[in-house]
Formats: C-alpha cells, sequence, structure tokens
C-alpha cells in the first residue's frame, strides 16, 4: 500500500525526535498502521544536531510543507498561537490533516480548527498536547466512553512539578530551585507559562472539554501559580499529612463546570503526592472505572515524540475511513456538546489551609474560630507554633472542611481586620482525592 507522506514544521526537540522515532521504528510502525510512514518534507529555520535528516527536503517556509500536494499530514510542531494557527488552517483547507503538539494553539484556537477541520473532513490529532508521552486524551475519549467522567485532576507541568520536589525534600527556597530549573533547561528564561499556572490551563482546559463535552474555554480557566509559597508552607503542609502540588483541577457539578489551576494540599498518602520531579500524572475518577491514573514523563525530545507517532498512526489507519464515523476530536459528538457553564472561582468548592500570624495574645484562636464559625466554615485541624524570635508572631495553620470559595473570601477579609493578625492570610486550597 502506499506509504502516507508526513511533512514536519519544526524540527527542534520534538520535531527532532518524532523524526527519529519514525526513522527507528519504521518498520514496527508500518506492521500497526498497515502501510509506511514517511518523512517527505521538513520546514526548518535550523537543522537539529541531535536528528540526522539524511536526503530529506528541507525548507524555510512553513507554508510550502502546508502548500505540498504530496503531503498527506501536516504536523505542527512550532508552537506559539498566530503563525501555528494559520499553518494549521492552511493544511486543513488544503484538505491535509494535522498532527500537533501544541496545546496553546488548540486550548485557544481549537474550537475554530475543529470546524473547519469538520467541513474538510480531515483530522486534527493532538494527543502530545497534554502531559508528553502521557496516552491521557486517548485514554479519556476512548478508553473510558462508557463513563460519565466525575472529575480530573492532574500534575500537568513538569517544571513547577521539579520546583515543589526540590523545595520539599531539600528545604530550598522557590528562586533558588527556579534558577536551577532554568540552567537545566526545564524553564524558559521568561519561566511565567510554567509557574503562573499558564501551561497547565491549556491542557486543563484541553481535558475538562475531552472529559465533559464542552467547548474548548481557556479564557474562563482560574490560574494561580506558585511563585509565592515558602519553604514554610511546604514543611507545614507536610507536618499536617499533606504534600503541595501544582494541580489542575476539573469538577463537573449540578452547578457548573470548575476548571482551575492552583498550589494544592493532597493527603501524603495518595499515589499522585508521590509523584516527583518533572514528571506528569492525572486522575480521572469515572462513574463506572472509579479512580484510574496516568503517569509518565510529561516533556522531552521522544516522550512527546511517541505521542505525535501515535497520532500519526492513528491518523494513517483512519485515511479511508468515513468522516462522519471517525473518532470526535472532543470525544463528544460536535452537535452534542454541552452548555453547562464554567463556574468562577468564588463558586468553587473546596477544603482549605490558611496560615494566619498572630500576635501572641490570650483569644486569639477564639477570634479566629468565631469568625470562621459565623460564615460556616468548620475546622478539621488546627496546629500553633511557638512565637518566632525575632518578631514575636505565633504562626497559626488550620485546615477547614469543604466550603463554597465565596465564603472563606469573607473569612479571610474578616480575619486580616483584627488587630492582632499581622499582614495576610495564606490560603491554599485541599483537595483529599478520594
Amino acid at each position: 500500500m502506499k506509504p502516507v507522506k508526513v511533512g514536519i514544521c519544526g524540527l527542534g526537540t520534538v520535531g527532532g525526535g518524532t523524526f527519529n522515532v519514525l526513522e527507528r521504528n519504521a518498520a514496527e510502525i508500518a506492521r500497526r498502521a498497515g502501510r509506511g510512514i514517511e518523512v517527505a518534507q521538513i520546514a526548518a529555520r535550523h537543522a537539529n544536531p541531535r536528528c540526522s535528516t539524511g536526503n530529506t527536503p528541507i525548507t524555510a517556509d512553513i507554508f510550502e510543507v502546508a502548500n505540498n500536494p504530496e503531503i498527506d499530514i501536516v504536523v505542527e510542531l512550532i508552537g506559539g498561537y498566530t503563525l501555528a494557527r494559520e499553518l494549521v488552517l492552511t493544511a486543513i483547507e488544503n484538505g491535509k490533516h494535522v498532527v500537533t503538539a501544541n496545546k496553546a494553539l488548540i486550548a485557544v484556537h481549537g474550537n475554530e480548527i475543529f470546524a473547519k477541520a469538520r467541513e474538510k473532513g480531515v483530522i486534527v490529532a493532538f494527543e502530545a498536547s497534554v502531559a508528553g508521552g502521557i496516552p491521557v486524551i486517548k485514554a479519556i475519549r476512548e478508553g473510558l466512553a462508557g463513563n460519565q467522567i466525575n472529575w480530573l485532576a492532574g500534575i500537568i507541568n513538569g517544571t513547577g512539578n521539579f520546583i515543589l520536589t526540590e523545595m520539599r525534600e531539600k528545604g530550598r527556597t522557590f528562586e533558588d530551585v527556579l534558577k536551577e530549573a532554568q540552567e537545566l533547561g526545564y524553564a524558559e528564561a521568561d519561566p511565567t507559562f510554567d509557574v503562573e499556572g499558564i501551561d497547565a490551563a491549556h491542557k486543563l482546559t484541553i481535558l475538562a472539554s475531552i472529559a465533559f463535552g464542552v467547548p474548548l474555554q481557556f479564557d474562563k480557566a482560574y490560574t494561580e501559580g506558585i511563585s509565592r509559597l515558602t519553604t514554610a508552607d511546604v514543611n507545614y503542609a507536610e507536618a499536617l499529612g499533606y504534600r503541595i502540588k501544582h494541580l489542575g483541577v476539573a469538577r463537573s457539578t449540578d452547578s457548573g463546570i470548575e476548571l482551575r489551576v492552583h498550589p494544592t494540599l493532597i493527603p501524603a498518602d495518595r499515589l499522585i503526592a508521590n509523584v516527583n520531579g518533572v514528571m506528569n500524572a492525572v486522575m480521572v475518577n469515572g462513574d463506572a472505572v472509579g479512580s484510574t491514573l496516568y503517569y509518565g514523563a510529561g516533556a522531552g525530545m521522544e516522550p512527546t515524540a511517541s505521542a505525535v507517532v501515535a497520532d500519526l498512526v492513528d491518523v494513517a489507519r483512519a485515511l479511508t475511513t468515513d468522516p462522519n464515523n471517525r473518532v470526535p476530536h472532543l470525544a463528544f459528538q460536535p452537535d452534542s456538546l454541552s452548555a453547562h457553564p464554567i463556574l468562577p472561582i468564588g463558586a468553587c468548592e473546596s477544603a482549605y489551609y490558611l496560615r494566619i500570624q498572630a500576635k501572641d495574645h490570650p483569644g486569639v484562636l477564639a477570634q479566629v474560630a468565631t469568625i470562621l464559625s459565623e460564615r460556616g466554615i468548620n475546622i478539621e485541624s488546627i496546629m500553633q507554633k511557638e512565637a518566632e524570635v525575632h518578631d514575636g508572631l505565633v504562626p497559626v495553620i488550620l485546615v477547614t472542611h469543604r466550603v463554597v470559595e465565596q465564603r472563606i473570601d469573607d473569612a479571610i477579609r474578616a480575619l486580616e481586620a483584627l488587630t492582632d493578625v499581622v499582614g495576610s492570610v495564606v490560603r491554599i486550597r485541599v483537595e483529599q482525592l478520594n
């Protein structure tokens, strides 16, 4: 059977890895796909020293690939929003299938791209856009198709997980570990997307749409970063039996869908709480299957290439199928997507870790308990440390039961207004994941 001809746009880390895997495992891939998959053209501005492209034609113009009549599948690995969107839409307009690892592109422009792909009868595959080599999109979209998904929660940014692991295990500061992460190549010179939760929110937006059958709505995702976390909070969490992870959480409720990324206390005995370093993990809870966990490398040259090539195999298998009988991009049939709203963070429900710096005066704990009680907030545990020698302040740490965030906001305002409370109250959400 005639081989499928692929054009790779972008020969960086993932592009080079994709070429290498396709070349090295060509025979095995052909056995799986039922035909060969051949790289017929590459668009790249620079060569990749970790990738020997041999006689494969190379151009500096990505649109030459999108307009090449010989190409069946365009692999978009250039990243970003604007140029990548133009490239993908051009390829689709020309009747070409698309494989991408670009989570930002899918989260922000996916609705438009998928509509255009349906119009032209082509496939847009994006397994590599979330959690690198972990096949979590396929697992939710196909493996769990018989379930009503209740919630999912994931460590889906390796840079943030590396930083929090180092802070917990070695007592290092956020700033110190971030500098090392940049030196190791885990974090960019501008680490905002990683440490402020934007990268994770892109990925969570995609997972939530597939899990709950709603349109992609990245602009409604709540994001909170880890840059303000201190080693003190990491240590206090550990003393209470928790670990802090930068978690993406999506939950379906009667009133709407929670879509939020933030530091989160997780019980230390949960498997996901023990995912360390740059590794990723996603928990998915379905009504039939219960809780499942997907773990592995969330980035890297060949782990991400593994997902790109898997998408290429899927597309190769589906080339001759009726477009109306293919797996829908967002798991649900396009005319069956739900209008269930994304909830604002104030309407979301969680338990909370609160750390209060109080003057060492009698009655402070009673005042704190009264403020929480008046707002219907129950305390699960409380810990009061010795006064700090240098300022005489007493750290009061407590964990609440689950409550709507608006109540916690109101309680924090009241706590910060007390004359015996100094500075801002530290608030970190708590999830049991059981």
